[in-house]
Parts: C-alpha cells; structure tokens; sequence
C-alpha cells in the first residue's frame, strides 16, 4: 500500500493505525540509522521516532490548514534529527561527528536544522509564541497576514466595529511582540 503525504497527515491526526504502522515500517529504518550512526541506541531511535510522531500530531491538532512543503520522508527526517541533536546537546555530545545517512531533496521544508540557519531559529521563535496565543489572536493575525481588510476581519470574527478588530489586531500583535522579546533565545537569534 501507498499513502499520499496527505492521507499520512490525515491519519497521524486521526490515530490510524494502519497509517502509523505503514509510517513506522516506511520511514523509521532510515530514523534509525541515523541515529545509530550518531552516538545513539536503538531504544533512542525508537524514542526519537515517537516523538516526531506527536510533534506532527500536535502540529496537526493546533494548526487547522497544515501542511509540509516537502516529501512527508523529508519532513519526517527532518524533525528526528532535530529532535536528536537537541538530545545529543543535553547529553553534550560532539555535534561536529555528525553523520547523515540519507540523501533529501533540497526544498524549502518547513523543518530544518536551527543551528546553521539563524532564520529558521527565529521563524521557531516567533512560530512558538504564534502558538501560545489564544485561538482568537492566531486567526485575528493570519486573517490580517492573508491581507483581508479589517472589515471583513470584523465580520467573520463577529466584532461589533471595524475599529475593533483593529484594535483586537494590535492588541495580539503586541502581545505576540512581548512575548518573543521576552524569550532569551529572542537575543541568540538576531
């Protein structure tokens, strides 16, 4: 059988058991290999691998329209080695023995490594502090980077004015702007 990254997406976010065992059997190898080849044990890979299953999950969860700008092995390989060089990091192991063991298009894949791409560190910042917002200020703020005016903001969030939503738009922003200043990976990222 063969799944379309969409119906993987699908069935990581309803718990499809076929989904995941197809997932597991399909991508875990090369997860750990990667992660044998780089100081860690097949318990660690099983892990790792759990771990970018939920990662995925929550994702799948909090953001509505999400999708991956990438094959979903990519965009699977991706968040395990993240995940795995933070775990090399706490157990402060030499990052610069880095093996990879697959060969990945190069696309513009959501997830990629933080550590030589400032960008992408404060794309995860802002990212995580995007998420941590009400529900209510995340679609306030997408609808207004989507470029729909503050009327129709005020329509379709049931505002009382067009002078409220925009008000309501400034109020997230800077509460938005607080927070990602307020995080001490704010300063390593600029």
């Amino acid at each position: 059988m063969h799944y379309i990254e969409e119906s993987l997406l699908e069935g990581i976010r309803l718990n499809d058991t076929d989904t995941l065992e197809y997932i597991y059997k399909k991508f875990y190898p090369s997860i750990k290999n990667f992660i044998i080849l780089n100081s860690g044990t097949e318990e660690d890979s099983k892990d790792i691998f759990q771990e970018s299953i939920i990662v995925i999950y929550r994702r799948l969860k909090t953001q509505k329209d999400f999708t991956i700008s990438c094959s979903f092995k990519t965009y699977m390989y991706s968040i395990s080695r993240n995940l795995w060089l933070k775990e090399l990091e706490k157990r402060k192991t030499e990052q610069a023995k880095i093996k990879n063991t697959e060969e990945f298009e190069s696309t513009n894949c959501e997830i990629q490594d933080p550590v030589s791409n400032p960008k992408e560190e404060r794309y995860k910042l802002y990212q995580n502090h995007f998420l941590s917002l009400s529900k209510d200020c995340q679609q306030v703020l997408r609808l207004f980077m989507d470029k729909v005016s503050l009327k129709e903001i005020a329509k379709i969030m049931g505002y009382t004015s067009e002078k409220y939503a925009k008000k309501r738009k400034y109020q997230c922003k800077e509460i938005l702007v607080k927070r990602i200043k307020n995080d001490p990976y704010y300063y390593k990222s600029i």
